[in-house]
């Protein structure tokens, strides 16, 4: 198999860490300025794997049919004892039209669609998002009927944040982190 392409950035700021994130679809990698070639070729490979482990492991079903397996499981899981009824007819596919949304429903339907920028998010959160538009399903708004559903889910309040800070983080555009911050991804030091 072919070595990834990674972009390579160095940083006077950084002085001993390392790390790795995907940004536009490239893999990025922010080293520190005074790392010597030799330093590159030994520490940016493994980590690197590291990195494409991690994201190979959060790979959402493409298919609808295992999406829609996926989102049956879910159901059973976390919302079948409060909704107190069975999951009503739906499809759930995959669709690059949503940019501002992470995913929508249609109730009378029961078509269901999820971003496709979801599918590199850590599962806790993508299950969220699918658990969001299945609540829809039985409750329209977001009313109090709603978040009580919902709260089913252990993760509800850690994936909105999450989302929250994703969506910052392309509105802002490619500043990097604030002076101080850690860079996010996979990071290791020298």
């Amino acid at each position: 198999m072919a070595e990834p392409e990674v972009e390579v950035r160095r940083s006077a700021r950084r002085r001993r860490t390392l790390t790795v994130f995907r940004e536009q679809g490239r893999l990025v990698a922010v080293v520190p300025a005074r790392l010597s070639a030799a330093q590159e070729r030994t520490l940016l490979p493994p980590l690197v794997d590291r990195f494409l482990r991690r994201e190979a492991g959060r790979v959402l079903p493409a298919g609808e049919d295992e999406l829609a397996a996926r989102a049956r499981a879910l159901y059973e899981e976390h919302l079948a004892a409060r909704t107190g009824r069975p999951l009503p007819a739906f499809s759930v596919r995959w669709v690059t039209n949503q940019q501002r949304r992470w995913g929508s429903c249609s109730p009378d339907s029961g078509a269901i669609r999820l971003s496709a920028r979801l599918r590199t998010m850590p599962a806790w959160v993508s299950d969220y998002v699918i658990l969001h538009e299945l609540v829809h399903l039985f409750v329209p708004d977001h009313s109090r009927e709603f978040h009580r559903l919902l709260a089913g889910y252990p993760h509800v309040e850690r994936a909105k944040a999450f989302l929250q800070g994703y969506q910052h983080a392309v509105d802002a555009g490619d500043r990097g982190p604030a002076p101080g911050e850690p860079d996010a991804g996979a990071t290791a030091g020298p």
